[in-house]
């Protein structure tokens, strides 16, 4: 979606400014760690403990998706335009580098302090899911992730609300797989499993995004084949699927 009339702030006085996108990130960042503080508390994690691990997550998780988001799309910045770096609030953040960094870091702490970590994976699956549909609604106010354009009615793929309906799936999906009971561990497996897919099959086919080989490419649809995101695709997928494997088999992610 393209609606230039938006504005991309929520409130500006002089130079100070609070953006949109910032707003709906910060309420995901919230409604995840809450839901994950609640769900840990019912297992009786540290309270302490739980509250340095999110600050660690959330802290990592933005430094991370930063980070990939520029040395994949603006890399020159790091030598050029450092400061540009640090401008998140203007959007530009990576779902992959986020999750990578957040994992790591709360996969180290979780070790040091040798507290199992599957089942604080699986909580966090929720911030994930609410992450993606708000941040998706902040790309409208920001002006980006476009989808491409079409010769069809409606002139562009609305790639935001692609994101959108996806984040909504996969938030539906975890309270259904939550009645089933399966082991710690598999909530946040097989939901990187899907929304890797379904980004990979979907949402990176009528996104704008350039192409990384020019495998195939539609104007008249707005489809195309392969982005930089299409390419990691199967590896995360099989990455991903060897993990729920593997926590299926475990006997200590059985939940009781």
């Amino acid at each position: 979606m393209y609606i230039p009339s938006i504005s991309p702030y929520a409130l500006k006085i002089g130079p100070f400014a609070v953006h949109w996108y910032g707003i709906f990130m910060a309420l995901s960042i919230a409604a995840g760690a809450y839901y994950m503080y609640i769900k840990a508390r019912e297992l009786d994690y540290n309270e302490d403990f739980l509250v340095n691990l999110l600050v660690i997550v959330v802290i990592f998780g933005v430094i991370g998706a930063r980070l990939m988001y520029v040395l994949a799309n603006s890399p020159e910045w790091f030598i050029k335009d450092p400061v540009q770096i640090l401008k998140t609030y203007q959007g530009g953040l990576s779902w992959h580098g986020g999750i990578l960094g957040g994992f790591l870091s709360g996969f180290y702490y979780c070790r040091k302090k040798g507290v199992r970590m599957n089942p604080l994976a699986d909580y966090a699956v929720i911030g994930l899911a609410i992450g993606n549909m708000l941040v998706r609604i902040g790309n409208i106010f920001n002006q980006e992730v476009l989808g491409r354009s079409t010769s069809f009615a409606f002139g562009r793929w609305p790639a935001q609300l692609v994101g959108v309906t996806m984040g909504i799936i996969l938030l539906v999906r975890y309270f259904y797989i939550e009645r089933k009971h399966m082991p710690y561990g598999y909530q946040f497996w097989s939901f990187i499993f899907y929304y890797q897919l379904m980004r990979g099959l979907i949402e990176e086919t009528v996104r704008d995004n350039p192409l990384f080989i020019h495998a195939y490419l539609n104007k008249n649809w707005g489809i195309g084949f392969f982005t930089l995101t299409q390419i990691v695709t199967p590896f995360i997928l099989i990455l991903s699927f060897w993990m729920m494997k593997r926590v299926l088999n475990d006997p200590e992610n059985k939940k009781n």
